[in-house]
């Protein structure tokens, strides 16, 4: 069965490029020009990642991610104008775990597409030697349910944060930079992302974690050098 991916874009152009790029690489696609039957969608049908614009007729793409993220944990992509970098930011905090700006090429977002999916699969198909439950000063991460609890307090956590947790639990007491996670979490390194994107996805892990940037009690920021979680 073939993976179900949602595109929200008024921009007809682009929404029918992207749905015929993914079709021809066997994805099911859900198209929408307008936030309003898009939201109706989410509901109905279930599916594998979400492509959303941020600038939509009606409601913003925001709002959409916002209310993906109130039930469902697959993977978001934002589009984005060309230099807003709030726009990115407040796409990351919101949940989102990738951006691209416009205008792009169609086989990145492609080859994005199949990078976020490969890492959501693997939640659900975690190898028999992998480490399944990792566990850390009241912090429990169980990989393959995609499950998080912090002192019995469960975590509800996007794929990306994560992913950012499972590597950082699994290199306790060594400094992970954010070229590493960047090369870990989307695998492919000539994707252009800045530092923001990490550094976003840290402070919201932080956030739902009530950990402090001051004083932190799991993870920790070497400047200059990435961040570790002390062994």
């Amino acid at each position: 069965m073939s993976e179900r991916i949602l595109i929200v874009d008024d921009e007809r152009e682009i929404a029918d490029l992207v749905a015929l790029y993914l079709e021809n690489e066997n994805f099911t696609v859900f198209k929408f020009y307008e936030a309003a039957s898009a939201l109706e969608c989410i509901e109905q049908e279930k599916m594998d990642l979400a492509i959303l614009d941020v600038m939509l007729p009606d409601v913003n793409g925001f709002q959409i991610c916002r209310k993906i993220r109130e039930k469902y944990n697959y993977p978001v992509i934002m589009l984005t104008a060309k230099g807003e970098e709030t726009d990115k930011i407040t796409g990351l905090t919101l949940g989102a775990d990738d951006y691209m700006t416009k205008p792009f090429l169609p086989l990145e977002l492609v080859a994005r597409v199949k990078a976020q999916l490969r890492r959501y699969k693997r939640y659900n198909t975690t190898a028999g030697t992998e480490e399944v439950v990792i566990t850390h000063s009241g912090l429990v991460l169980n990989v393959r349910n995609h499950e998080c609890t912090i002192n019995e307090r469960p975590l509800s956590l996007t794929p990306t944060e994560f992913s950012i947790l499972e590597i950082l639990l699994k290199h306790k007491g060594e400094v992970v930079s954010a070229e590493e996670l960047f090369h870990h979490i989307w695998g492919d390194e000539y994707f252009s992302k800045s530092n923001n994107t990490i550094t976003v996805h840290i402070r919201h892990l932080r956030e739902k974690m009530g950990d402090s940037f001051e004083k932190p009690q799991y993870i920790k920021t070497v400047w200059g050098c990435g961040y570790k979680i002390e062994s």
